[in-house]
């Protein structure tokens, strides 16, 4: 691979990952142990925190995906781009639209038994950490 563009994607998919394990598995359970902290309020702050986290994952996938692009990257690296790039995808453009909608019903009041959006949100961050956790080590090393 090509090593300024090598460098870029590395330092973008390890930048993308440290986020995904900060906001997803740190602070996404954690805010509903606050004290005070209602489901609204929690619903509130995680679209909030989840619509940026989301906006910047997008970027850095963009990112990710030039620098790839033109480092002459070995298969694999390919491969695994593509991986975190429709796990993102499938993120954003199936499983969020359903929890927003489902979270503007709870914040309206209605009373709702809990969603399993959440764990098909859940599985696939835990899917996009290895990959992202593999893409960084072979860009890095390849």
């Amino acid at each position: 691979m090509n090593a300024v563009p090598a460098a870029i994607a590395g330092a973008t998919t390890f930048t993308w990952l440290g986020m995904v394990l900060a906001i997803s598995f740190l602070e996404a359970p954690l805010k509903f142990r606050a004290p005070g902290v209602t489901v609204p309020i929690g619903l509130g702050i995680g679209r909030l925190v989840f619509r940026a986290l989301n906006l910047v994952e997008a970027v850095l996938a963009a990112v990710v995906v030039v620098a790839v692009a033109t480092a002459a990257a070995p298969v694999p690296v390919n491969v695994l781009t593509g991986l975190v790039v429709v796990l993102l995808a499938l993120q954003l453009l199936v499983v969020r639209p359903r929890l927003n909608r489902r979270s503007d019903r709870v914040l309206a009041g209605e009373e709702l038994p809990r969603s399993r959006g959440h764990l098909y949100y859940v599985v696939l961050e835990g899917l996009k950490v290895p990959a992202l956790l593999g893409l960084g080590v072979a860009v890095v090393s390849g």
